[in-house]
């Protein structure tokens, strides 16, 4: 049976730039048990942006310890968005696998913190 390939919404390139995409250390990371799904809160360095706050669903591939030093791809200008108790100030990208668990968005290389996707 063949299916027809998955046709992604087309923006524009202006659209694309205003997004802002940069990638940051992960310094801090602690459970986050009031969660409805499992998760962390995160402190991420953004290098000239700042130390910033997000909410990640990681828990089934990585332990808190595992994520102190990696560098992630972070949405900068989503602004903030409260969860629970906790207010997320930046979004942690990533791509579910198989299994529908979140695996993280990382640079193959290290970069300086806040460098932005081109």
């Amino acid at each position: 049976m063949h299916t027809q390939p998955e046709q992604p919404d087309i923006i524009s390139w202006q659209h694309f730039e205003q997004t802002d995409l940069r990638v940051g250390t992960i310094v801090e990371a602690s459970d986050f048990p009031e969660a409805r799904r499992p998760a962390y809160q995160l402190l991420v360095d953004l290098g000239p942006i700042g130390v910033k706050k997000s909410s990640a669903q990681v828990t089934a591939l990585y332990k808190r310890e595992e994520l102190i030093g990696r560098q992630v791809i972070c949405v900068t200008n989503l602004g903030k968005k409260q969860i629970g108790k906790f207010m997320s100030e930046v979004l942690v990208t990533g791509f579910e696998n198989e299994n529908g668990d979140i695996v993280l968005a990382q640079p193959a290389t290290l970069v300086p913190n806040g460098a932005k996707l081109k």
